[in-house]
């Protein structure tokens, strides 16, 4: 299973055409996914994220809890 795919089957993120033609952001929000990583490979890192983005810590602490059971499930390390 792949990380979008576990984080719908947890209501984290939807995808509807509506918003933003359909990329994935987290739920009730206009924030995308791809957000979120790209603050993880820069510079600005989680912190700033979370600082951004507050109402979406729970959310974020899933996406890191699904990352890890993924990898640990295809033996990456």
């Amino acid at each position: 299973m792949d990380i979008q795919s576990h984080l719908r089957d947890r209501q984290i993120i939807h995808s509807d055409p509506e918003i933003i033609s359909g990329t994935p952001v987290f739920v009730g929000t206009r924030v995308p996914l791809q957000t979120f990583f790209d603050y993880l490979e820069g510079e600005a890192g989680l912190a700033e994220f979370l600082e951004d983005f507050p109402h979406l810590q729970a959310q974020v602490l899933i996406v890191l809890e699904a990352i890890a059971i993924i990898n640990a499930g295809s033996g990456a390390n």
